[in-house]
Protein backbone atom coordinates (compact mmCIF):
# COMPACT_ATOMS: atom_id res chain seq x y z
CA UNK A 1 0.00 0.00 0.00
CA UNK A 2 1.16 3.36 -0.42
CA UNK A 3 0.26 6.41 1.76
CA UNK A 4 -0.41 9.62 -1.02
CA UNK A 5 -0.71 13.20 -0.51
CA UNK A 6 -3.48 15.40 -2.82
CA UNK A 7 -1.57 18.68 -3.14
CA UNK A 8 -5.05 20.57 -3.62
CA UNK A 9 -5.07 22.16 -0.63
CA UNK A 10 -1.79 23.80 -2.09
CA UNK A 11 -2.59 25.29 -5.31
CA UNK A 12 -3.26 28.08 -4.21
CA UNK A 13 0.13 28.74 -3.10
CA UNK A 14 2.64 26.91 -4.94
CA UNK A 15 2.88 25.73 -8.65
CA UNK A 16 2.72 22.72 -10.06
CA UNK A 17 6.51 21.67 -10.26
CA UNK A 18 7.06 22.37 -6.33
CA UNK A 19 4.05 19.79 -5.40
CA UNK A 20 6.71 17.06 -4.93
CA UNK A 21 8.71 19.05 -3.09
CA UNK A 22 6.17 20.14 -0.64
CA UNK A 23 4.77 16.72 -0.51
CA UNK A 24 8.29 15.38 0.57
CA UNK A 25 8.80 17.84 2.92
CA UNK A 26 5.53 16.97 4.38
CA UNK A 27 7.01 13.47 4.67
CA UNK A 28 4.94 11.99 2.37
CA UNK A 29 6.95 9.26 -0.77
CA UNK A 30 3.96 9.70 -2.97
CA UNK A 31 1.73 12.13 -4.27
CA UNK A 32 -2.06 11.90 -5.53
CA UNK A 33 -1.69 14.32 -8.80
CA UNK A 34 -5.72 15.87 -9.21
CA UNK A 35 -7.23 18.41 -11.60
CA UNK A 36 -4.94 21.30 -12.06
CA UNK A 37 -5.57 24.11 -14.53
CA UNK A 38 -1.69 23.69 -15.72
CA UNK A 39 -2.33 19.79 -15.88
CA UNK A 40 -5.97 18.44 -16.30
CA UNK A 41 -8.30 20.55 -15.73
CA UNK A 42 -11.57 19.95 -14.56
CA UNK A 43 -14.17 18.69 -17.36
CA UNK A 44 -11.63 20.31 -19.82
CA UNK A 45 -9.01 18.83 -22.35
CA UNK A 46 -5.59 18.32 -20.75
CA UNK A 47 -3.25 21.23 -20.68
CA UNK A 48 0.41 19.53 -20.32
CA UNK A 49 2.41 19.04 -23.40
CA UNK A 50 5.60 16.61 -23.56
CA UNK A 51 8.39 19.02 -21.76
CA UNK A 52 6.03 19.76 -18.94
CA UNK A 53 5.40 16.56 -18.32
CA UNK A 54 9.39 15.68 -18.43
CA UNK A 55 9.93 18.62 -15.85
CA UNK A 56 7.15 17.56 -13.65
CA UNK A 57 8.75 13.44 -13.72
CA UNK A 58 11.70 15.38 -12.77
CA UNK A 59 10.83 17.38 -10.45
CA UNK A 60 9.22 14.26 -8.72
CA UNK A 61 12.41 12.10 -9.07
CA UNK A 62 14.34 15.18 -7.56
CA UNK A 63 12.07 15.31 -4.60
CA UNK A 64 12.20 11.73 -3.94
CA UNK A 65 8.07 11.17 -4.33
CA UNK A 66 6.60 9.04 -7.01
CA UNK A 67 2.77 9.39 -8.31
CA UNK A 68 0.71 7.03 -6.88
CA UNK A 69 -2.37 7.88 -8.73
CA UNK A 70 -3.76 10.56 -11.62
CA UNK A 71 -7.88 11.74 -10.58
CA UNK A 72 -9.31 13.66 -13.19
CA UNK A 73 -12.80 14.52 -13.44
CA UNK A 74 -14.48 14.28 -16.67
CA UNK A 75 -18.17 14.54 -18.45
CA UNK A 76 -18.05 11.05 -19.37
CA UNK A 77 -20.95 10.15 -18.29
CA UNK A 78 -22.84 12.85 -19.34
CA UNK A 79 -26.67 12.48 -21.29
CA UNK A 80 -25.62 15.45 -23.39
CA UNK A 81 -23.71 14.24 -26.28
CA UNK A 82 -21.91 16.77 -26.56
CA UNK A 83 -20.20 16.66 -23.48
CA UNK A 84 -19.96 12.88 -23.57
CA UNK A 85 -18.11 13.07 -26.56
CA UNK A 86 -15.60 15.57 -25.66
CA UNK A 87 -14.96 14.17 -21.92
CA UNK A 88 -13.95 10.62 -24.33
CA UNK A 89 -11.83 12.74 -26.39
CA UNK A 90 -9.98 14.55 -23.63
CA UNK A 91 -9.97 10.90 -21.37
CA UNK A 92 -7.87 9.69 -24.30
CA UNK A 93 -5.32 12.55 -23.68
CA UNK A 94 -5.28 11.52 -19.99
CA UNK A 95 -4.72 7.90 -20.49
CA UNK A 96 -1.42 8.90 -22.51
CA UNK A 97 -0.15 11.56 -19.81
CA UNK A 98 -0.76 9.27 -16.89
CA UNK A 99 1.64 6.58 -18.90
CA UNK A 100 3.98 8.57 -19.94
CA UNK A 101 3.96 10.20 -16.01
CA UNK A 102 5.31 6.37 -15.53
CA UNK A 103 1.75 5.99 -13.57
CA UNK A 104 -0.70 2.89 -14.08
CA UNK A 105 -3.39 4.13 -11.30
CA UNK A 106 -6.66 6.23 -12.30
CA UNK A 107 -9.21 7.53 -9.72
CA UNK A 108 -12.24 9.62 -11.05
CA UNK A 109 -15.91 9.80 -10.86
CA UNK A 110 -18.84 8.57 -12.85
CA UNK A 111 -19.74 11.97 -13.48
CA UNK A 112 -23.07 11.40 -15.01
CA UNK A 113 -26.81 13.56 -13.22
CA UNK A 114 -28.81 11.87 -10.74
CA UNK A 115 -32.20 13.27 -12.05
CA UNK A 116 -31.48 11.47 -15.35
CA UNK A 117 -29.74 8.57 -14.23
CA UNK A 118 -31.15 5.64 -16.59
CA UNK A 119 -29.50 8.25 -19.80
CA UNK A 120 -26.39 8.93 -17.79
CA UNK A 121 -25.47 4.98 -16.98
CA UNK A 122 -26.12 4.56 -20.83
CA UNK A 123 -23.45 7.40 -21.66
CA UNK A 124 -20.87 5.71 -19.37
CA UNK A 125 -21.26 2.36 -20.90
CA UNK A 126 -21.06 3.77 -24.05
CA UNK A 127 -17.95 5.91 -23.09
CA UNK A 128 -16.40 2.64 -22.05
CA UNK A 129 -16.71 0.74 -24.92
CA UNK A 130 -14.23 3.13 -26.47
CA UNK A 131 -12.60 3.62 -23.45
CA UNK A 132 -11.77 0.25 -22.15
CA UNK A 133 -9.87 -1.52 -24.57
CA UNK A 134 -7.14 1.36 -24.06
CA UNK A 135 -7.50 1.23 -20.35
CA UNK A 136 -7.22 -2.49 -21.07
CA UNK A 137 -3.81 -2.25 -23.25
CA UNK A 138 -2.26 0.38 -21.64
CA UNK A 139 -2.37 -1.53 -18.29
CA UNK A 140 -4.29 1.05 -16.31
CA UNK A 141 -6.26 0.32 -13.44
CA UNK A 142 -9.23 2.82 -13.47
CA UNK A 143 -10.76 3.29 -10.31
CA UNK A 144 -14.40 5.51 -9.87
CA UNK A 145 -15.96 6.76 -6.84
CA UNK A 146 -20.09 7.16 -6.64
CA UNK A 147 -19.62 10.93 -5.68
CA UNK A 148 -22.69 12.82 -4.30
CA UNK A 149 -24.72 14.04 -6.87
CA UNK A 150 -23.90 11.31 -9.29
CA UNK A 151 -25.73 9.28 -11.02
CA UNK A 152 -24.87 6.74 -8.95
CA UNK A 153 -24.57 7.77 -5.59
CA UNK A 154 -25.24 4.27 -3.51
CA UNK A 155 -22.47 2.13 -2.82
CA UNK A 156 -23.63 -1.14 -3.56
CA UNK A 157 -25.07 -0.21 -6.42
CA UNK A 158 -21.49 1.51 -7.67
CA UNK A 159 -19.97 -1.76 -7.02
CA UNK A 160 -22.83 -3.90 -9.25
CA UNK A 161 -22.27 -1.38 -12.07
CA UNK A 162 -18.20 -1.38 -12.13
CA UNK A 163 -18.85 -5.14 -12.26
CA UNK A 164 -21.10 -4.65 -15.33
CA UNK A 165 -17.85 -3.56 -17.32
CA UNK A 166 -16.83 -7.65 -16.46
CA UNK A 167 -12.53 -5.64 -16.62
CA UNK A 168 -10.52 -6.72 -14.31
CA UNK A 169 -8.50 -3.43 -14.71
CA UNK A 170 -11.83 -1.18 -13.73
CA UNK A 171 -12.33 -0.96 -9.76
CA UNK A 172 -13.64 1.39 -6.77
CA UNK A 173 -12.08 4.20 -4.92
CA UNK A 174 -13.72 4.29 -1.90
CA UNK A 175 -13.97 7.94 0.08
CA UNK A 176 -14.30 7.69 3.51
CA UNK A 177 -16.47 11.39 3.73
CA UNK A 178 -18.91 10.48 1.16
CA UNK A 179 -19.70 6.90 3.20
CA UNK A 180 -22.61 8.83 4.66
CA UNK A 181 -23.81 9.12 0.70
CA UNK A 182 -23.67 5.48 0.15
CA UNK A 183 -27.08 4.43 1.55
CA UNK A 184 -25.64 1.38 3.27
CA UNK A 185 -23.07 0.82 6.88
CA UNK A 186 -19.49 1.91 5.65
CA UNK A 187 -18.21 -1.66 6.57
CA UNK A 188 -21.13 -3.36 4.59
CA UNK A 189 -19.97 -1.69 1.40
CA UNK A 190 -16.40 -1.87 1.94
CA UNK A 191 -16.94 -5.86 2.28
CA UNK A 192 -19.09 -5.97 -1.12
CA UNK A 193 -16.40 -3.93 -2.85
CA UNK A 194 -13.25 -6.68 -1.44
CA UNK A 195 -10.66 -6.02 -4.33
CA UNK A 196 -12.48 -3.82 -6.14
CA UNK A 197 -11.47 -1.15 -3.92
CA UNK A 198 -7.84 -0.32 -4.67
CA UNK A 199 -7.95 3.53 -3.59
CA UNK A 200 -9.14 5.46 -0.60
CA UNK A 201 -9.67 8.82 -0.01
CA UNK A 202 -9.32 9.98 4.10
CA UNK A 203 -10.72 12.51 5.24
CA UNK A 204 -13.79 13.23 7.81
CA UNK A 205 -17.36 14.58 7.36
CA UNK A 206 -20.39 15.00 9.81
CA UNK A 207 -23.57 12.58 9.47
CA UNK A 208 -25.85 14.87 7.47
CA UNK A 209 -28.49 12.30 8.45
CA UNK A 210 -28.00 13.51 12.23
CA UNK A 211 -30.71 15.24 14.15
CA UNK A 212 -33.21 13.30 12.33
CA UNK A 213 -32.14 15.16 8.87
CA UNK A 214 -31.84 18.48 10.91
CA UNK A 215 -27.60 18.43 11.27
CA UNK A 216 -27.98 20.45 8.35
CA UNK A 217 -30.61 22.53 7.18
CA UNK A 218 -30.38 24.26 3.40
CA UNK A 219 -33.26 25.89 1.86
CA UNK A 220 -35.47 26.15 0.10
CA UNK A 221 -36.65 22.79 2.37
CA UNK A 222 -36.66 20.10 0.23
CA UNK A 223 -33.96 20.97 -2.39
CA UNK A 224 -32.11 17.95 -3.81
CA UNK A 225 -28.98 19.95 -2.42
CA UNK A 226 -25.81 17.05 -0.83
CA UNK A 227 -23.79 18.18 1.94
CA UNK A 228 -20.57 16.92 3.15
CA UNK A 229 -16.48 17.74 3.81
CA UNK A 230 -13.22 16.94 3.37
CA UNK A 231 -12.14 17.41 7.40
CA UNK A 232 -9.48 15.86 9.01
CA UNK A 233 -9.11 12.83 10.85
CA UNK A 234 -11.24 13.36 14.36
CA UNK A 235 -13.19 16.39 13.19
CA UNK A 236 -16.46 14.69 11.92
CA UNK A 237 -18.77 11.72 12.71
CA UNK A 238 -16.93 8.72 10.46
CA UNK A 239 -16.25 6.11 12.19
CA UNK A 240 -12.38 5.33 11.90
CA UNK A 241 -12.31 2.08 13.37
CA UNK A 242 -14.95 0.59 11.22
CA UNK A 243 -12.88 2.27 7.97
CA UNK A 244 -9.79 1.50 9.18
CA UNK A 245 -10.61 -2.61 10.61
CA UNK A 246 -12.95 -2.91 7.19
CA UNK A 247 -10.26 -2.37 4.95
CA UNK A 248 -7.48 -5.00 7.25
CA UNK A 249 -10.34 -6.81 6.50
CA UNK A 250 -9.99 -7.09 2.62
CA UNK A 251 -6.77 -6.99 2.47
CA UNK A 252 -6.15 -3.82 1.48
CA UNK A 253 -2.50 -2.90 3.36
CA UNK A 254 -1.39 -6.28 2.48
CA UNK A 255 -1.86 -5.18 -1.56
CA UNK A 256 1.06 -3.49 -3.64
CA UNK A 257 -1.69 -2.20 -6.14
CA UNK A 258 -3.44 -0.05 -2.88
CA UNK A 259 -3.26 3.61 -2.52
CA UNK A 260 -4.50 5.28 0.47
CA UNK A 261 -4.71 9.18 0.27
CA UNK A 262 -4.80 12.33 2.50
CA UNK A 263 -7.78 13.94 0.80
CA UNK A 264 -8.53 16.97 3.66
CA UNK A 265 -9.24 20.42 1.61
CA UNK A 266 -11.17 22.02 4.77
CA UNK A 267 -7.93 23.31 6.00
CA UNK A 268 -6.35 25.43 3.83
CA UNK A 269 -4.91 28.02 6.58
CA UNK A 270 -3.11 25.34 8.71
CA UNK A 271 -2.56 22.65 5.81
CA UNK A 272 1.31 22.09 6.25
CA UNK A 273 0.45 20.73 10.16
CA UNK A 274 -2.99 19.27 8.74
CA UNK A 275 -0.64 16.91 5.93
CA UNK A 276 1.57 15.83 8.88
CA UNK A 277 -1.43 15.07 11.24
CA UNK A 278 -3.63 13.22 8.61
CA UNK A 279 -0.03 11.29 7.67
CA UNK A 280 0.80 10.32 11.34
CA UNK A 281 -3.21 9.38 12.35
CA UNK A 282 -3.31 7.10 9.07
CA UNK A 283 -0.22 5.30 10.21
CA UNK A 284 -1.08 4.76 13.71
CA UNK A 285 -4.56 3.35 12.29
CA UNK A 286 -2.70 0.95 10.32
CA UNK A 287 -0.33 -0.17 12.40
CA UNK A 288 -3.38 -1.13 14.83
CA UNK A 289 -5.08 -2.40 12.64
CA UNK A 290 -2.96 -4.35 9.59
CA UNK A 291 0.85 -4.44 8.89
CA UNK A 292 2.90 -1.67 8.88
CA UNK A 293 2.77 0.48 5.75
Amino acid sequence: MKIAQDPTPFHHDHALLDFPRVVADLGYEWIQLTPHPDLIPFFRHPRADDQLLKDLKSACADAGVGIASVLPVQRWSSPEEWARDAAVRNWKRIIEITVDLGCSVIGTEFSGRPERAEESEAAFYRSMEELLPIIEREGIDLLIDPHPDDFVEDGLEAIRVIRGLNSKNVGMVFVACHSFHMGHPMREVIRAGKDLIRLVHVADTMDHHASHGLRYITNPPGNATRVHQHLQIGDGDVDWDDFFGGLAEIGFYDRDNTVMCNSVFAEDERSGDMARYQLDTMKDYVTRNGDKP
